[in-house]
């Protein structure tokens, strides 16, 4: 059966209402990481009427994997899940796995009811609208007018809906840990791009940095070691690292655009307890980005020597470094074949087909650089929004990411 591209710009229309209101019941279900199982069966039910629906059961072994994540503490894991939604081929075809996330982050300061879905101006509002709760949405609007259409791909079309991406990627990590026992030939991580194609992914690290220092009374300099001190040294030495970096990883054509493609964040700096104290402890946390040049673990190595060698030995004697999170970055060959079906399908649908880097981290590195399937990321609404108190996604580009997914599959598959 021949399959053209208005009949499945109609008959995501036609499904577009159910969309709709499945991002409106996820955006009104909180989903912070951890707590995003009820989330998960809502989800579970709607693509239950679309496809093969199965709970992938998490457990907290997941804690003890070198890969995993652990910026939000006291996080557990037995008893929760993430979904695996299939519509099977009839064989002989490429398999394409879909992957998005339903956690979010907590509301911003300022985002007046964050869990209220609402539509104005054509775009759904509210947390997680875009980042990735619309996602999840494309994907079901995809898969749903797949079925509408009657069509029977070769190959399966294969949706993972996970936890915990916002806090590293433990959903995604669980997935990968249990495999795909259909396999997949490509993936298309869902996240809010623009319906640009990004083939380069960022990697990064967040890490932490306790300093100790030797508390005293403001009136005895040289009796003290100020924490505090210390701390503002170390946020210094991560500076120059971070520019070493990003000098080693010019010449990268897709980054190179970029003036700052992988930047160093300090998110988090606590000290001391009183003003006339010098402080005993100081603690800071941020995230370093890190380029397809070097890896996650190398950079770790260079950040904890950087701060050994480069700080003195108060500092030396007196830090602890722990990473938090660890991410590679992912790259796909622009010409490959999965790029190419995407800027097909998008192309087809009206987009630009543009393809770009993207300048933060996602899940994208564990499907392509563990299991070795080709990745790249593609979404409808914007990262410009996701994470502030604007969080939307426009319901028209839902609607043409979705057309571009179904597409996608049925080049790819058949």
């Amino acid at each position: 059966m021949s399959i053209t591209q208005e009949q499945i710009r109609q008959a995501v229309a036609a499904c577009l209402p159910e969309a709709r209101q499945l991002l409106a019941d996820l955006i009104a279900t909180p989903s912070l990481p951890g707590a995003e199982q009820a989330a998960m069966d809502r989800a579970a039910d709607a693509f239950a009427a679309i496809a093969e629906v199965q709970r992938i059961p998490l457990c907290d072994a997941l804690r003890d994997d070198p890969d995993y994540s652990d910026p939000v503490p006291g996080i557990t894991y037995d008893g929760r899940s993430n979904v695996r939604a299939v519509r099977p081929g009839a064989g002989g075809g490429r398999n394409l796995l879909l992957n998005s996330h339903l956690d979010t982050v907590p509301p911003s300061q300022g985002q007046d009811d964050p869990y209220n879905p609402r539509v104005v101006d054509g775009a759904m509002v509210g947390r997680g609208a875009c980042d990735a709760k619309g996602q999840v949405a494309t994907i079901y609007l995809a898969m749903a007018a797949l079925k509408k259409l009657g069509v029977k791909l070769k190959g399966s079309v294969i949706a993972h809906i996970v936890v915990e991406e916002e806090n590293g990627g433990n959903g995604t990590l669980a997935m990968v840990r249990h495999g795909e026992p259909a396999g997949a030939d490509g993936c298309i991580v869902l996240e809010p791009t623009e319906c640009r194609i990004l083939t380069a992914i960022r990697g990064a690290v967040w890490f932490r940095v306790t300093l100790t220092g030797k508390p005293g009374h403001s009136g005895q300099a040289g009796q003290t070691r100020s924490a505090l001190d210390m701390a503002i040294r170390v946020v210094e030495i991560l500076k120059g690292l971070h520019k070493r970096l990003l000098a080693a990883g010019r010449g990268n054509p897709m980054f190179d655009r970029f003036e700052n493609p992988m930047p160093l964040t300090i998110g988090n700096f606590h000290a001391g307890n009183w003003p006339a104290t010098a402080a005993g402890q100081a603690v800071l946390e941020g995230v370093l980005g890190l380029l397809p040049n070097t890896t996650a673990r190398e950079v770790m190595a260079e950040m904890e020597s950087a701060i050994r060698n480069e700080g003195g030995p108060d500092i030396a004697a007196n830090f602890a470094l722990h990473f938090m999170y660890r991410h590679d970055s992912s790259v796909v060959a622009n010409d490959h074949p999965l790029v190419a079906a995407v800027a097909g399908a998008c192309k087809a649908a009206g987009a630009a087909a543009t393809i770009d880097a993207m300048t933060a981290s996602c899940d994208a590195w564990l499907y392509n650089n563990q299991l070795d399937i080709p990745t790249l990321v593609f979404g409808g609404g914007s990262l410009s929004v996701a994470h502030s108190n604007r969080e939307k996604m426009e319901i028209d580009q839902l609607a043409r990411a979705a057309e571009i997914v179904a597409a996608t599959a049925v080049d790819w598959c058949a």
